[in-house]
């Protein structure tokens, strides 16, 4: 398929683009980016010839839009297999792609758990038949996420992992976690952290606090996340190997990662979700189990932080963590609702108003949520398995036609009974936010929403 995207404003910071253009896309790759203005003469500017529309599959008019690069989530549960009734690889990805997102990870505490090459091999298969996007692997760390032994690594990288993870659950012992961070500096292989203290955390389900008190809730203290960040650090040092820390929430994190990179730790690097930087640990009042995730919503003084390490460059990376559950699990006590939201369809509107606060730069918020993230994961051309074509987080030529096009001045309401995933479950219903994705490319495939 050829496919014409005209007049739209590309924000791609990889080859320093910021202007309007108009790009040619062929059987899914870049071919050609002709820049309009002062540097270059768009394909249909004044005084250059205009294609033929019978040479097109495909002519998108962008004009007044913004083109960025297709969003790369490196943090997602497909739940297939095993929990079908919460999500599936063709609702998930769905959703994705209404949201912008071209390429999603998916975390590995499936039934049964991603931790042999069979069940990366199933992921990959049924993301070929049903996936509207990129759907990338990532294997368990230990059999079963029980943490008492490594699972098959190497087979299952050689299979399509891109990462490691037992996400969900941490790996207590500190032995296991060093041969994991060993065996990434070898093979070059991600180890992603779910940094919880259990002992710590053991029956919490908010941020421990005042208002925790008051709800007569059990709190989880920020410390159970910051010790655990602290340790892999500390492991991190002591291999060499590569570690990414997920889903940071809390201040004292992020001074630890700072830290970390300051003192030259190069190969750590770490997330965090729109929902930590967007609303508070407020949002579970009134017992609000759509606002029940972990690590919990924290303080304000979080919030800040979380909102400096991203602006600093503290926090490489923004994904959902994207969590979706029947409405059912959700509508009981408060106590007893699993933890988690659907973050697929509202991450880039709500990660844009980081942008409008003068947090980020458009630019740099590209860089969060799709440049870097292709680069941590390996997913920027040095793929590590013939399973794993393409190159993400920018549109050079001959790189992947992911894009995603985006209205940013048009406001609209957040319908949760209108996701693509079956997860309804977000606190951001109702929400007026800016930065709908109007067309997604993905796999050579155009999406539309009005």
């Amino acid at each position: 398929m050829k496919i014409f995207i005209k007049n739209g404003h590309l924000v791609d910071p990889t080859q320093k683009i910021d202007e309007i253009c108009d790009i040619f896309i062929q059987d899914g790759k870049i071919t050609e980016i002709h820049a309009q203005g002062a540097k270059g003469k768009g394909i249909g500017a004044k005084g250059s010839k205009e294609p033929a529309a019978g040479k097109f599959d495909e002519i998108i008019e962008a004009s007044g839009m913004i083109i960025m690069p297709g969003l790369v989530d490196m943090h997602v549960h497909l739940r297939e297999p095993g929990f079908e009734y919460k999500e599936t690889i063709k609702t998930g990805t769905e959703a994705a792609v209404r949201g912008g997102i071209t390429s999603v990870c998916c975390m590995p505490n499936t039934n049964p758990v991603n931790d042999n090459p069979g069940i990366t091999e199933f992921i990959l298969r049924k993301a070929i038949l049903e996936g509207s996007c990129s759907v990338f692997p990532i294997g368990a760390i230990t059999k079963g996420q029980k943490g008492e032994e490594l699972a098959e690594l190497g087979m299952m990288y050689d299979a399509g992992c891109v990462a490691f993870s037992d996400d969900g659950r941490p790996v207590m012992d500190s032995l296991l976690m060093r041969r994991a961070l060993e065996y990434s500096r070898v093979r070059k292989a991600l180890i992603i952290s779910h940094a919880e203290d259990m002992s710590l955390a053991a029956g919490g389900v908010m941020n421990e606090g005042l208002l925790s008190i008051t709800l007569g809730l059990k709190g989880i203290p920020a410390q159970a996340e910051e010790i655990m960040i602290a340790r892999d650090i500390a492991l991190a040092e002591l291999t060499g190997g590569r570690l990414h820390i997920a889903h940071v929430s809390t201040a004292g994190s992020v001074e630890l990662l700072r830290a970390a990179k300051k003192r030259g730790v190069a190969e750590v690097t770490a997330e965090t979700c729109p929902h930590y930087f967007s609303i508070t640990e407020q949002a579970v009042c009134g017992y609000n189990a759509n606002a029940k995730v972990n690590p919990p919503l924290r303080s304000e003084k979080d919030v800040e932080a979380i909102r400096m390490g991203v602006h600093d460059g503290t926090l490489d990376v923004i994904a959902t963590d994207h969590a979706p559950h029947h409405k059912d699990e959700k509508s009981g006590e408060f106590d007893n609702a699993p933890s988690g939201i659907s973050g697929l369809e509202t991450s880039l509107g709500l990660s844009m108003r980081l942008v409008d606060e003068k947090v980020l730069t458009l630019g740099q918020l590209v860089e969060k949520m799709s440049l870097n993230p292709a680069r941590i994961l390996g997913l920027h051309g040095d793929n590590h398995s013939s399973t794993l074509t393409g190159i993400k987080g920018t549109l050079k030529p001959g790189a992947d036609g992911d894009l995603v096009i985006i209205d940013t001045k048009t406001e609209y309401t957040v319908n949760a009974a209108g996701f693509k995933s079956k997860g309804k479950n977000t606190p951001f219903d109702g929400w007026v936010l800016k930065a709908r994705p109007v067309v997604t490319v993905a796999k050579g495939r155009i999406y539309r929403w009005e």
